[in-house]
């Protein structure tokens, strides 16, 4: 089972939207960054962006009110927004490497001190599907990951070197998990927001890195704050 501590699922990726800022392109990955799109972030103004296509998109669609056509990278059913629209993969790549992706939210198996991430082949796996994670990668302004804090058997996510291949090096900017929001920081992970229910000995004893903690250490904001939507 996945670890129950802390935030869920969708509060980990209401976390990462609250960073989303006015006249930004989006691009969400397969997982939990899919549900970014279900938060609300008021009148922040943005474009969410995915590989296969559908750029302008909103939330997942209700049941009974889905669209077969539109489908966002996990291949959930998704409503547009006015103006939104639906373009070739081509063109959809074209985007990315372009350099016009102000943020790329992935998910991923590890994620080390330095900003690598690996997210593409499990330890023992004879493939991997690395799709458009190193474009993203290589050309998004921001990379932001949401992943569980510890694997089903307990072992921690945020590592001092990544032991599975990774996907790029020295990219990620921001990390949130189930215990939290952290910042890779070169020599360790910066502990700047943490999960109701979790002290900061827990998380330092599910971190495979150095853990250091922000001066202003606050509780994971769980909602738009006036003035941010």
């Amino acid at each position: 089972m996945s670890d129950t501590k802390g935030l869920n699922r969708q509060q980990m990726a209401d976390r990462m939207a609250f960073e989303f800022q006015n006249g930004w392109i989006v691009n969400l990955g397969v997982g939990i960054p899919t549900m970014c799109s279900n938060t609300d972030l008021g009148a922040v103004d943005f474009i969410y962006h995915s590989e296969n296509g559908i750029i302008g998109y909103g939330p997942v669609a209700a049941e009974g009110e889905e669209d077969l056509n539109l489908v966002n990278a996990g291949g959930q059913n998704v409503t547009m927004k006015p103006g939104g629209s639906v373009v070739h993969h081509a063109d959809s790549f074209g985007i990315i490497r372009g350099g016009h992706i102000d943020a790329t939210v992935m998910g991923a198996y590890e994620v080390s001190m330095t900003g690598d991430f690996a997210n593409w082949k499990l330890k023992g796996q004879k493939g991997g599907g690395i799709g458009g994670a190193m474009d993203l990668a290589a050309c998004a302004k921001r990379v932001f990951i949401i992943l569980e804090h510890v694997t089903r058997r307990n072992e921690p996510r945020l590592v001092e070197k990544c032991a599975l291949p990774i996907t790029a090096k020295g990219v990620v900017t921001l990390i949130s998990t189930n215990y939290g929001l952290f910042e890779p920081t070169g020599t360790g992970f910066l502990l700047r927001e943490i999960a109701p229910g979790l002290t900061v000995d827990e998380i330092r004893g599910t971190t495979g890195g150095v853990l250091t903690v922000a001066d202003n250490l606050r509780a994971v904001k769980l909602a738009i704050t006036p003035g941010n939507g």
